[in-house]
């Protein structure tokens, strides 16, 4: 009789087992925010028809070293749709990438590229970061539409973290007028002085691409936006300091 119960008792405690390492991972991790890249875009509804990338856009995990933007994994190949209506930012010649992290693993290198050029590679030797990270990256000369892929490479696993950024490189921008203005411009100060209250955004909601100084409330608490981001279920303001200050 107890060989009878010892057998199932094991087989339970191997099922727990093996659902914990194939549930673990998903704890995961980190994506750009701004300017936005793929996954955000999908996750804040600018782009349709996503699939499971929507609820997961910190979770684009796979070995090191691809060149697609899903990181050549079998999950979130949406990614590398290009015939899809991907937003592209307008930016200039030095453009700030700015990461949300969920898990912040030990990190070996940032390496941002467009095809096969490196635009840079920051070297992190291990260490740990914060909720946020930033990276200022020079275009090298390129113009008009480009897909920008980052990788973040951890540093005790063989794996990365990958995200494409589509973007218009010098697009957007004012013309400067070829003859001067016939009218001068006025001197004369506003009526009204112009306030520093950032703008107020209504309820937080997942989903929702925030920007620094939005203001929302939550549970009745006004916070405002320290880092651009694409705001996700278990983000709340209370819940990550990083992103919202509690006014």
């Amino acid at each position: 009789m107890r060989r009878r119960f010892t057998l199932p008792a094991l087989t339970v405690g191997a099922l727990v087992a093996s659902l914990f390492v194939a549930v673990s991972p998903a704890a995961a991790h980190g994506y750009i925010s701004s300017p936005p890249s793929r996954q955000a875009n999908c996750a804040s509804g600018a782009v349709a028809n996503c699939g499971d990338i929507v609820y997961e856009p910190q979770s684009v995990e796979a070995p090191k070293g691809s060149m697609q933007c899903n990181g050549g994994g079998s999950r979130f190949a949406v990614l590398n749709d290009n015939n899809r209506s991907w937003p592209a930012a307008s930016v200039g010649q030095s453009v700030t990438f700015n990461w949300v992290l969920t898990a912040r693993h030990s990190t070996s290198t940032w390496e941002y590229f467009i095809g096969n050029t490196l635009l840079a590679s920051f070297n992190d030797g291990g260490a740990q970061p914060g909720a946020t990270k930033s990276h200022t990256v020079g275009m090298k000369g390129f113009t008009g539409r480009q897909t920008v892929l980052a990788r973040w490479n951890v540093a005790d696993t063989a794996m990365a973290f990958y995200a494409c950024v589509d973007v218009n490189i010098g697009g957007g921008g004012t013309t400067p007028p070829t003859t001067p203005p016939t009218t001068p411009p006025t001197t004369t100060p506003p009526t009204t002085p112009p306030t520093t209250t950032p703008p107020a955004t209504g309820t937080w909601r997942a989903g929702t691409a925030y920007s620094p100084g939005n203001v929302v409330t939550y549970n009745g608490v006004s916070y405002t936006c320290r880092q651009a981001h694409t705001a996700l279920a278990g983000w709340e303001p209370p819940n990550v300091p990083a992103l919202w200050a509690r006014n």
